[in-house]
């Protein structure tokens, strides 16, 4: 093959790929731009204020929006009775959110920095921020104590499924009231069978609040299972209860935890099942949703439990009764990381 002949094949190659990457981004371009213009078919927003004092506008649904258009991931609000109403959107926006008590925890995108990254802020009642603190990894997670006084974020640090074993997370709680902050549960001492343990494969996530002063629940990996734990955050310690409990959250009246199961036979990346445990029998109870669940479920009252499912749009919402009883119901399409406040 002449030199020629070489110079020619490379030359043509070369503009295929320029074609091929430059078609690409196109695509990728076209499919951003998309997400920016608002569908005939998805749910009216507009821009408005939001409130997440626990007295202010009535019973209603902060969360996060994932409809398309230009309030896309903003905080929004729509009347807990009525969640197909036009929509509120705050301009606010987060990748994962909680609120409770008049005070909020947004986790988003920081692209303040030579290099993109995220950051926790706590948010007040009218949505400024009045704390930030960097995070570490990719946000999954956040909870605010009932009285706003608590604030935890989970993110991940390696690997981006808990459906595999190839991740670790980072786990934070931050004392708002004394400013106290304990950058990663792993630091705490961990009782497990009666004894203390120790393990360089825990990790931590999902925490979920008892009260606003020391109690919470969340879940332990190590060796290969999961646990639920309860924490004491005077005492920096953590127990583990029960085996095979993910990313709990306590009912309002403190007794029982929703929380998802890992079931035997089903795939391994769709493995879990909704149940309800009651803390102080033992007693599980699975729900009606037979969809594996990835998310930490919240509690609208005490009969009934909201979480997210993929949808069309990025997530939409479904209840169901935490009885056991009944079927899911679609609650909201176009969301996420929804809280009931009000």
């Amino acid at each position: 093959m002449t030199l020629q002949r070489r110079i020619l094949i490379f030359a043509v190659a070369l503009a295929v790929l320029t074609t091929v990457g430059l078609l690409a981004v196109l695509r990728a371009s076209s499919a951003a731009g998309q997400k920016d213009r608002t569908r005939a078919d998805g749910p009216r927003t507009a821009p408005g204020d939001v409130s997440l004092a626990p007295d202010d506008g009535g019973r209603r649904i902060v969360f996060r929006n994932m409809a398309w258009g230009p309030h896309r991931d903003e905080l929004t609000a729509v009347p807990a009775d009525a969640p197909e109403r036009a929509r509120t959107a705050s301009g606010v926006s987060c990748l994962r959110f909680h609120a409770a008590g008049g005070t909020g925890i947004c986790l988003q995108a920081d692209r303040s920095g030579v290099q993109d990254g995220y950051r926790a802020v706590v948010l007040d009642a009218r949505l400024q921020e009045v704390a930030a603190r960097p995070l570490a990894g990719i946000p999954t997670r956040a909870r605010v104590s009932p009285g706003g006084r608590l604030a935890a974020w989970t993110v991940f640090v390696g690997g981006d499924s808990y459906a595999g074993t190839d991740f670790s997370t980072r786990t934070s709680v931050l004392d708002l009231r004394t400013g106290r902050f304990d950058a990663s549960l792993e630091d705490f001492t961990i009782h497990k069978d009666g004894r203390p343990y120790r393990s360089s494969d825990v990790n931590f996530w999902g925490v979920t609040f008892a009260d606003d002063e020391r109690t919470f629940y969340a879940t332990m990996a190590t060796g290969g299972r999961t646990h639920l734990v309860r924490g004491d955050l005077a005492e920096r310690t953590v127990t583990a209860l029960r085996e095979n409990v993910e990313c709990p959250s306590l009912s309002p009246d403190g007794t029982r935890v929703v929380f998802k199961k890992r079931v035997a036979g089903l795939p391994a990346e769709a493995p879990w099942r909704l149940h309800v445990l009651d803390l102080a029998s033992g007693a599980e109870t699975p729900l009606a949703e037979e969809r594996s669940v990835d998310d930490q479920a919240v509690w609208t009252d005490r009969g009934t439990v909201v979480y997210s499912l993929p949808g069309d749009f990025g997530a939409d919402l479904y209840a169901v009764p935490a009885d056991g009883s009944g079927a899911p119901a679609r609650l909201m399409d176009s969301a996420l990381a929804p809280a009931f406040l009000g």
